[in-house]
């Protein structure tokens, strides 16, 4: 397939704002696309060419995507870095570099679908000595053999910023659209295996008794179940005919999954982090007595002598580790809390009330004391004995309780009302930040007012919705500086443009309603709670659906009863 065909499509659905429109033209294209390609178009709509929890990024920046252009068209970097600096996109200036550009190359080959793919899909292995170099060699090839349009979905591509207003739901509705299966069946099968490229494909292919084939399966992750958040304890209680309450632990949620000799781990986010955790790797393997299974729970980190729990900032460091992973085990020892079983011996274990799940876990785990146990758990009804439980997991430095129904099945991806949150303060949000400006007078070499925004599920946009500039410390100023100059994608003045990669948690007093937000809310006294970039990536931040939910629940407090 040409790849001028996808970039049409793109050019397309960059000009339309209407969801069911686009929708439509993906749905078309879909239809027309050979099947054995699917799945990489399906890749490519979405922005890039790995699902997620490969754990793999293109590594190039804006720098050296400039290189790669001047490269490609001959033209000065300097007159790159004006243009950019006009237009804000590097894939507009590649494009007008190429419409510049006095002498094309002859006998250039035309760029197809399947071999820009292949090209862009090896340059996160392209290691070691010269590699940087190699890379930006790669890049620049492609772009000197692209067409002018072509070049500026190109570039995009390259950096992560293809922005055609295209998300998972959409994906999924433009399947259901074509192949007449439902939505609901679509999501079911993508959150027991988080790839809409095979989706796509074993949809078109095998249709509804191929999707419905799909379970989870060891070594391969899956979406996990969220919980939402009660406005008290006593109508957490209320909420189910049997519950089990359990420490909401301030830590990285982790599932394990066992295969044999073979183990891996991966976080919420879907991201493989085994090699970070060697010595729970280890405790698994002495404490888990299946032959295959996943099993769920909470990894919090511990103090080395006092064994008091540690913040979940200290354990991140952890998860984003990539060398001295032995000194890290040492500095920030972690204790594994188990919660589920969801899969046992060959069989999914999805479809059981979590009471069957709760013993089977306790069967087949032999616990390690401070390393490997489970859950810190009580089975009542009780208000006042939930009032005591709860009371303890604040004692114990963590963050509440889950309130949880024994009789529920576990729903993969799903925020349903299974599982209840039961914190002491209003339900904070996970906002991307997408903007920010440059300090003045001693703040001058800091970036700060951080413009938050929400997402919205449908397009993948991001919508404003306030700004936090309050609170930081000077250490946390320079910090965040750091991390976010990267993912400058543009700059007029003081005011920068953000690639949306950071996640916050932040706190607020109230959502108001603000026609100055693209969300139509803002956020009144934001302030920063925590970064939470390493356990949920930007397309798992807080939707606009919660941001007006929780505008309209805001007056009832969010506060266990006394």
């Amino acid at each position: 397939m040409k790849y001028l065909e996808l970039v049409d499509l793109y050019e397309r659905l960059e000009a339309e704002s209407g969801k069911i429109k686009k929708m439509e033209m993906l749905a078309d294209f879909f239809a027309r696309t050979p099947k054995p390609l699917l799945p990489r178009v399906v890749l490519l709509c979405l922005g890039g060419v790995f699902v997620p929890y490969e754990g793999y990024e293109l590594g190039i920046a804006t720098k050296m995507a400039m290189r790669a252009i001047a490269k490609a068209t001959g033209m000065p970097t300097t007159y790159i870095e004006d243009r950019f600096r006009e237009l804000g996109d590097l894939g507009l200036v590649a494009e007008r570099c190429l419409q510049e550009r006095k002498q094309a190359p002859l006998a250039v080959r035309e760029l197809t679908v399947e071999h820009v793919f292949e090209e862009l899909h090896k340059l996160p292995f392209i290691t070691g000595e010269g590699s940087q170099e190699r890379k930006l060699n790669l890049v620049a090839e492609l772009v000197s053999m692209a067409k002018p349009k072509e070049a500026r979905y190109l570039v995009r591509t390259v950096l992560g910023q293809l922005r055609v207003g295209v998300a998972e739901g959409l994906v999924r509705d433009a399947i259901a659209r074509v192949t007449g299966i439902s939505p609901a069946l679509i999501e079911r099968a993508w959150n027991v295996y988080p790839h809409y490229g095979e989706i796509a494909r074993i949809a078109f292919t095998e249709g509804e008794n191929g999707l419905r084939a799909l379970s989870v399966e060891p070594g391969r992750p899956m979406m996990v179940m969220l919980g939402e958040k009660a406005p008290s304890l006593e109508d957490a209680l209320n909420a189910f005919n049997r519950c089990i309450l359990e420490y909401k632990y301030d830590g990285a949620r982790i599932a394990i999954h066992k295969k044999g000799d073979q183990m891996w781990l991966f976080t919420r986010r879907l991201e493989d982090v085994t090699k970070q955790f060697p010595d729970l790797v280890s405790y698994a393997k002495q404490g888990i007595k299946a032959k295959e299974c996943i099993v769920e729970g909470e990894a919090i980190g511990i103090h080395p002598e006092t064994r008091s729990p540690l913040p979940f900032q200290l354990l991140s460091q952890r998860i984003q580790r990539k060398y001295d992973i032995e000194r890290m085990v040492h500095q920030i020892p972690v204790c594994m809390y188990l919660f589920d079983m969801l899969y046992l011996n060959g069989k999914s274990l999805l479809d059981l009330p979590l009471a069957k799940r709760r013993k089977l876990l306790e069967r087949w785990i032999t616990p390690i004391p401070g390393k490997f146990e489970f859950s810190h758990a009580l089975i009542t009804k009780d208000l006042k004995k939930a009032q005591a439980f709860f009371q303890q997991a604040i004692e114990a430095k963590q963050e509440g309780l889950f309130v949880k129904n024994l009789d529920a099945s576990y729903m993969p991806g799903r925020r349903v009302g299974y599982m209840l949150k039961v914190k002491r303060i209003m339900e904070p949000l996970d906002l991307v930040i997408v903007g920010a400006e440059w300090g003045r007078g001693k703040r001058a070499r800091w970036l700060s007012s951080f413009v938050l925004a929400c997402r919205d599920p449908d397009t993948g946009k991001f919508l404003s919705c306030g700004m936090m500039g309050t609170g930081f410390t000077e250490e946390q100023f320079e910090e965040m500086t750091q991390k976010l100059k990267p993912l400058i994608t543009e700059q007029r003045g003081r005011v920068v443009k953000l690639k949306p990669q950071i996640v916050v948690e932040v706190g607020y007093e109230e959502i108001q309603r603000s026609p100055h937000y693209e969300s139509g809310y803002a956020l009144r006294f934001p302030r920063l709670l925590r970064e939470r970039t390493f356990e949920k990536p930007a397309n798992q931040a807080d939707t606009i659906e919660r941001v007006r939910k929780l505008f309209e629940s805001q007056k009832r407090k969010f506060i266990p009863t006394k």
